[in-house]
């Protein structure tokens, strides 16, 4: 089986500016945006979970304000920047990139409805839900497909695949199948707010696909309890894994000590990733991961 890749060098990144070409409604619970403009076609993904740093106009701005450059100096001349005219910045996935048409399409959570995550109606969720074809915003994305915004990054001596994340770990989870190689082993439990939320997700690989529905779960219980409980039952192959783990910061740690303490898996096997955390704003994980405190951070 060949799903490695080698380790991710610092490899350069660059600005985009790009408008919205269409926007709709994937499912209840995500908004998928589709975006153009005349310099995607020098932006490379590199699959799997590929990250950007995606930079929305403040109220009453029409494009997002960015730093002017592009190199190692862009964090600071942005983080210098005063809050309320900086673009607001958040990260997200890539789901699709598309060379035909040179298109990009990234897929949001609702935030805000029943079951939906993190803070009601945070910046980016208010964006997607209205957006439209014409709207510009800054993708701050890689230059070649080998880049450090790509986490999901298996060993060689790799057995099988354990894969487990909520609806915001949704479109990663979609691109690490899609990249995944015919006939490799996964085993996936993917947790959404409703049944409705349930996608078609392509992959070449065995991959086996467990989906979690909080609206079947026993009253009171809570977004950790789903998952944990889901995994604790399970009964998984036999092997060397790898585990990718994200979604809910509480949830995340909470698996992974299950995997590392229970299941005896190695620690340097497991990565996990806190893309939200239950009680806490999208203000409020950005401003502690400024501040060197990131939600995916070990106990």
């Amino acid at each position: 089986m060949s799903t490695a890749a080698p380790e991710a060098p610092t490899l350069p990144f660059e600005f985009f500016e790009l408008r919205v070409v269409r926007a709709r409604r994937v499912t209840p619970s995500m908004m998928r945006i589709t975006l153009g403009g005349g310099t995607l076609k020098d932006l490379v993904s590199g699959g799997r979970d590929q990250r950007l740093k995606l930079f929305l106009p403040q109220p009453g701005q029409e494009a997002p304000v960015v730093p002017v450059g592009s190199g190692e100096s862009w964090f600071p001349e942005w983080q210098a920047m005063d809050p309320d005219v900086r673009g607001i910045m958040r990260t997200y996935t890539v789901r699709e990139q598309r060379r035909t048409a040179d298109e990009l399409d990234i897929d949001f959570a609702l935030h805000g409805a029943p079951g939906s995550v993190g803070d009601a109606g945070g910046p980016a969720a208010r964006w997607a839900a209205a957006a439209r074809p014409g709207d510009r915003v800054t993708v701050l994305g890689p230059l070649v497909p080998d880049n450090a915004a790509v986490d999901f990054r298996p060993p060689p001596a790799t057995d099988w695949m354990l894969i487990s994340g909520d609806e915001t770990a949704l479109p990663a989870v979609a691109g690490i199948l899609d990249w995944l190689p015919a006939g490799t082993k996964a085993r996936v439990w993917l947790e959404v707010p409703h049944a409705e939320d349930v996608q078609t997700l392509p992959t070449a690989a065995d991959a086996e696909i467990t989906w979690l529905v909080r609206d079947d779960a026993p009253a009171g219980a809570s977004r950790t309890d789903v998952a944990l409980a889901a995994l604790r039952t399970a009964e998984l192959p036999s092997g060397t894994p790898y585990a990718w783990i994200a979604g809910e910061a509480g949830t995340v740690k909470a698996l992974r000590r299950h995997l590392v303490g229970e299941r005896g898996f190695d620690r340097k096997a497991v990565k996990f990733t806190g893309y939200w955390r239950l009680g806490s704003t999208e203000e409020q994980l950005v401003a502690e991961a400024l501040a060197g405190n990131p939600v995916n951070a070990e106990d």
